[in-house]
This record gives structure tokens, C-alpha cells and sequence, in this order.
């Protein structure tokens, strides 16, 4: 059996991600022969155009639909999966994704306001899942993106993100200084 084969019928049947070692030990194969292979696999799902694509999530893989095939997806779906994200849960999602870990303290000092609504969605959403405890009093939990965010926004590893330097970071915590400070005066008024 071909060694792309094999990948894709593992993966196949895992239905979730699986890491390269335990594909290389599963198929007694090396490590390197995995990725060559994932990589083989990933052309030739690419040049058939088939409806399914080989994701790589960090050193893990996993089958999932092409966007192509998103559409006629959605329409077999009684109601889409997919959460919708507000403006206040993208804010603290990126602030986990850029700061990861970060305790919820951390983010609701960054933001100005209380954050455990938004953190409680994304949990929800297993956009965001605990990465630990904080040798701090009170351990507080420490937050960290999920391979699901990844997957989500198409990104191999959490290195991917988009530089944001430090002085576009400075920006924005100004102006969500601001708008809090906006929001304040609305609700005192």
C-alpha cells in the first residue's frame, strides 16, 4: 500500500488531528517519511481537486473540506456550527492568540473591563482552552488558543499570526483604552 494511502485512511478514520509521531509509529515508518508522505498527499488532493484537504495543524494532521465545498455544506446543515463571533470576543481572542498563555486578569487589564464573558464564549466555541495555572496566589488559569482557532482561521501553528509590532500593539490598547473610557461615560450619563 502506498504510503499517502495509508496517511489519508488513518486520518480518515481518526476523524481528528493525529501527530506525526504516532502516524509514523502506527505505519512503522520515519518521521521524515510521514511528512514527505502528508506531503505527497496534500499535492495530490490539491491537483484532483477533491473535496477534502490535508491540514497541517503545528506537527499534527488532519482531513478536513476544502472551502470550495463549504457551501453545499452549510445548505445539508439544519443550522450552521459555525458561533459568531462579536467584536468584543475577536478583542480578546486576539489578545489570547498574541499574549498566549495570559490569565483572564491580564486580559480584562488589557481591555479596561471585565473579560469573562467573552472568555467563557470562546472556551465555549473551544476557540481558547486552559494551558495551565500560574505559579502566582489564587493559580489563576492560564488561556491559550485551541488547534479549532487554527483551524478556524487557517493557520498552521500560532507562529503564523501576523506581526503586530509593538507600537501598532501601543495603538490599539489606546484605543481600547478610549472606547472604554467612551462606553463609561455613556452609562454614567
Amino acid at each position: 500500500m502506498r504510503l499517502e494511502a495509508a496517511i489519508e485512511g488513518v486520518l480518515f478514520a481518526m476523524g481528528g488531528s493525529v501527530d506525526e509521531k504516532t502516524l509514523a509509529q502506527a505505519l512503522d515508518v520515519s518521521e521524515e517519511e510521514i511528512r514527505e508522505g502528508a506531503e505527497n498527499l496534500a499535492r495530490e488532493l490539491t491537483e484532483q481537486e477533491r473535496g477534502i484537504q490535508l491540514l497541517r495543524l503545528e506537527n499534527r494532521y488532519q482531513l478536513g473540506t476544502r472551502r470550495e465545498c463549504y457551501e453545499p455544506l452549510i445548505r445539508m446543515a439544519a443550522r450552521p456550527r459555525k458561533p459568531v463571533l462579536t467584536n468584543v470576543v475577536l478583542e480578546t481572542l486576539a489578545i489570547i492568540a498574541y499574549r498566549q498563555p495570559i490569565t483572564k486578569m491580564e486580559i480584562s487589564k488589557i481591555r479596561g473591563v471585565s473579560s469573562d464573558h467573552a472568555v467563557n464564549k470562546l472556551i465555549e466555541y473551544d476557540l481558547v482552552c486552559e494551558a495551565g495555572r500560574l505559579d502566582a496566589p489564587g493559580r489563576p488559569i492560564l488561556l491559550a488558543t485551541t488547534e479549532e482557532f487554527l483551524r478556524r482561521f487557517g493557520l498552521p501553528s500560532v507562529e503564523a499570526l501576523p506581526d503586530v509590532g509593538a507600537e501598532k500593539m501601543a495603538e490599539l490598547q489606546e484605543e481600547a483604552e478610549r472606547e472604554s473610557t467612551q462606553e463609561e461615560a455613556e452609562v454614567t450619563v
